[in-house]
């Protein structure tokens, strides 16, 4: 049986992303074509690989064995196709990242324009998402993350400084709500939870002084998994929000916002661009690498 391997990778977009829908989105072909790509394969293996309702498209387990077996194959295959581009003159790849919009917007974004600009035939997909991605199984080239939260397997290299989340909320707020002085306070203020997109749980407010940590659980009307949101319900006088200090300096400075707690707000780990290490002889890859890299003033 002749192995048609473009079949075999669009399988393999199909049973990762579990949606036809976004498949074709991600190959660029039609739906109808991808499906009957699919059947073809079937019928060629004699075998049922997907299971298909309404709603949604799953492995079966003939078809989780060939993914587990072929995704593999086909990175290692692309990987050497992407290091022959290397010797050419000018550099070219598509590198695939995960990072959260906090991520993006202060450190990832800032770096990368201009290499985009200086380098048209390297091609760069974002996706943003809050969830801990195992990159090797979702077909990412890399992740960005908090450096207390990559994996040990992988290489990381910093790629921006610690930073720290701040309690703000309106001066409104706080006029008729008063100040907090102690975080244990925060119970009985109206606060603006983070959903955790990973674990589906609020994030317990973390603070530190002196050595003492401390993690409290607030309440409130409001809850997002986005800090953006969180700062722009703040300023609309809706509570106490504990968000990065770097994306409400400006609000500071303008009196929109107002920070509480300095003392108890403490330092964080940096964002890490983390990778296994299959990808680092790629030169595409190491461009896009050296440009997030973190350099200390």
């Amino acid at each position: 049986m002749r192995t048609d391997f473009n079949q075999l990778t669009w399988f393999q977009a199909v049973a990762e992303e579990r949606s036809f829908t976004k498949a074709a989105a991600r190959l660029g072909v039609s739906q109808s074509t991808l499906s009957h790509a699919i059947k073809q394969l079937e019928t060629r293996m004699g075998i049922r690989l997907l299971t298909r309702t309404t709603r949604n498209v799953a492995t079966t387990q003939a078809g989780e064995r060939l993914l587990q077996t072929i995704t593999p194959r086909m990175g290692e295959i692309e990987d050497e196709i992407e290091a022959l581009t290397a010797l050419r003159d000018t550099p070219t790849g598509s590198i695939r990242l995960t990072l959260s919009d906090h991520a993006l917007e202060t450190v990832v974004w800032p770096k990368l324009k201009p290499v985009l600009k200086a380098y048209p035939d390297i091609k760069v997909e974002l996706l943003l998402d809050g969830t801990f991605r195992n990159i090797v199984e979702d077909g990412y080239d890399a992740g960005v993350r908090l450096g207390e939260s990559v994996e040990k397997d992988m290489i990381a290299v910093r790629i921006g400084p610690d930073w720290r989340l701040v309690a703000v909320g309106s001066p409104d707020y706080f006029a008729e709500r008063g100040r907090p002085e102690h975080p244990r306070d925060l119970i009985r203020h109206r606060c603006i939870n983070t959903r955790q997109e990973s674990s589906g749980a609020l994030y317990a407010w973390e603070f530190e002084k002196d050595g003492q940590e401390l993690r409290v659980r607030v309440d409130g009307q409001l809850a997002f998994n986005n800090s953006y949101a969180q700062v722009d319900a703040a300023i609309s006088g809706l509570g106490v929000a504990y968000v990065p200090e770097s994306i409400v300096e400006a609000h500071l400075r303008d009196g929109a916002l107002e920070q509480v707690l300095d003392d108890w707000s403490p330092r964080f780990d940096g964002y890490f661009l983390y990778y296994p290490s299959r990808r680092q002889n790629l030169l595409a890859f190491q461009i896009i690498v050296d440009a997030l890299r973190h350099r200390s003033t």
